[in-house]
């Protein structure tokens, strides 16, 4: 027999189940307590208006007004038919203590008088009260990252530039910029876009303090990208310095070219920066003119400079300095007598038996009639512009007195006073021809 029932494991199993359903039975007949949890339940603050209304604001500390876990005791029958949706946590501002803070009540909104107890890991909002405060501030704009090569940014506008702030008065007073920031990079092209309005403090440091309330949050931006261009500085001088001195015609300046920039079809037509002659009026000096220029005030409409660092002053000096002399001594063997009518010769006359030499007291630069090579130096009597001159249509033997001409031309060296000599025009015969 014993064995016959240990070989039966079809009986054992059903007497397992029988037992089993005879304990649900009962359970369900005495209905007993059982314990529900629900997580992250958050408070709902009642009657806020008692601390708005007096000019205050609060700020909830510690995440306080939340829950992290509420536990329920009731029979198994209530605890079934509740859910996370039935809980219901509420902090009333009448409640507040002088410590700021607030009880929660804690309840269902249904079966509440049936539960057995219901308790949350806190039992009190934390607040911190202050005084509220509003600001008002200039609104900043930046802008990030870098521009493709060649380019840069121009202004930079915002279809508002101001921006008011409102809530705790400690939190308010740390506000020093409001900026909204533009990412410019790889641009070539103006850029429109709604920028976020971010607030900093002192030490430009980000402020994100979730009581500080807006009037706007974004703001449209506007950012000008310019294409950027290196050009030369061209100088004209005018006027004539006092007697005695001469310009040297040397211009310097402490830069030749600049950057510009501008849009592209403007910056098209421009290879340099024009400085009017009338700047560099030299008229009565006796020194060298030493002046400072605002290159601000000749750019052309719609140009601006680029060059980072660069204020567009420029310092010009004109070079004056004064004339001197010097004696030079032209023998008779060099003066060249050019152009004359056929069927005539010349002598040159000597104004003193022997003497077959003529000066000529040249002015100029100083560093110029230094470094004049006499050797190199000519003079000439053109008969033919000497007759054209004095209206002679034909050559005739005779003495004619004529003024030397110097191969003095294109540099800063002047005859200071005509140098003549007197000429034999001799008309030749047949037989000298």
């Amino acid at each position: 027999m014993k064995n016959r029932l240990m070989r039966n494991w079809g009986l054992k199993l059903a007497s397992f189940l029988v037992a089993v359903i005879l304990w649900l039975i009962v359970t369900n007949i005495n209905d007993p307590v059982g314990t529900f949890r629900v997580y992250n339940v958050p408070v709902k603050i009642q009657n806020a208006d008692l601390i708005t209304n007096n000019g205050q604001v609060y700020e909830i500390l510690d995440g306080t007004d939340v829950i992290d876990m509420v536990t329920i005791s009731a029979k198994r029958s209530i605890i079934d038919s509740l859910n996370e949706s039935n809980v219901v946590a509420v902090a009333d501002m009448n409640d507040l203590t002088r410590l700021n803070t607030i009880n929660i009540r804690l309840s269902t909104n249904k079966y509440n008088d049936k539960l057995e107890s219901i308790k949350g890991s806190i039992d009190s909002v934390r607040l911190n009260i202050e005084n509220e405060r509003t600001k008002t501030l200039q609104l900043k704009t930046e802008t990030t990252g870098t521009v493709k090569e060649g380019y840069m940014v121009g202004d930079i506008t915002t279809d508002q530039n101001l921006i008011a702030i409102s809530g705790p008065e400690s939190v308010v007073s740390q506000v020093k910029r409001a900026v909204a920031s533009v990412d410019v990079s790889g641009f070539t092209n103006n850029i429109g876009t709604d920028a976020e309005i971010r607030l900093y403090d002192e030490n430009n440091q980000l402020i994100t303090a979730s009581s500080l309330v807006k009037n706007i949050n974004k703001v449209r931006v506007t950012v000008e990208i310019l294409e950027m261009k290196t050009v030369a500085l061209r100088w004209k001088t005018t006027g004539t310095p006092a007697r005695g001195y001469m310009a040297t015609g040397e211009v310097t300046a402490t830069r030749s070219n600049i950057v510009i920039a501008g849009k592209s079809k403007t910056l098209h037509s421009i290879d340099s920066i024009e400085i009017p002659e009338a700047v560099l009026d030299i008229t009565g000096a006796t020194e060298s003119l030493d002046t400072i220029i605002d290159l601000h005030d000749y750019l052309p409409d719609g140009v601006i400079l680029a060059e980072e660092g660069f204020e567009g002053k420029v310092q010009v000096n004109v070079a004056v300095e004064a004339i001197a002399d010097r004696v030079v001594t032209i023998g008779a063997n060099k003066i060249q007598i050019q152009n004359m009518p056929e069927g005539f010769t010349y002598k040159i006359i000597e104004e003193e038996e022997g003497n077959h030499v003529y000066n000529a007291t040249l002015t100029g630069l100083e560093r110029d009639l230094n470094a004049l090579d006499v050797n190199t130096l000519q003079a000439t009597v053109d008969v033919a512009a000497m007759m054209e001159e004095r209206g002679m249509t034909e050559m005739s033997a005779g003495v004619y007195t004529v003024n030397l001409d110097f191969n003095l031309e294109g540099g800063t060296i002047t005859l200071k006073e005509d140098v003549s000599i007197r000429i034999d025009v001799i008309e030749m015969t047949e037989r000298e021809e």
